[in-house]
């Protein structure tokens, strides 16, 4: 149940960083939130939100610099 009810979070904040791109940094902050409840879990971490994860992260590290 618990896979469950992240992926559904995990697919709105999705459906949020369309919806609203003002909100950006502030949605992913919480896919990563979620992300690592996944990993504390033990639980497999789609490869696409780990791809995901890392595209954020490297954007964020050219936005820094």
């Amino acid at each position: 149940m618990a896979l469950e009810l992240l992926k559904a979070q995990i697919s709105l904040l999705l459906e949020e960083m369309v919806n609203q791109p003002e909100d950006e940094h502030e949605i992913q902050e919480q896919l990563r939130e979620k992300l690592r409840e996944m990993r504390a879990m033990g639980l497999p971490l789609p490869a696409d939100l780990v791809a995901l994860e890392k595209q954020l992260d490297d954007d964020l590290d050219v936005e820094e610099s």
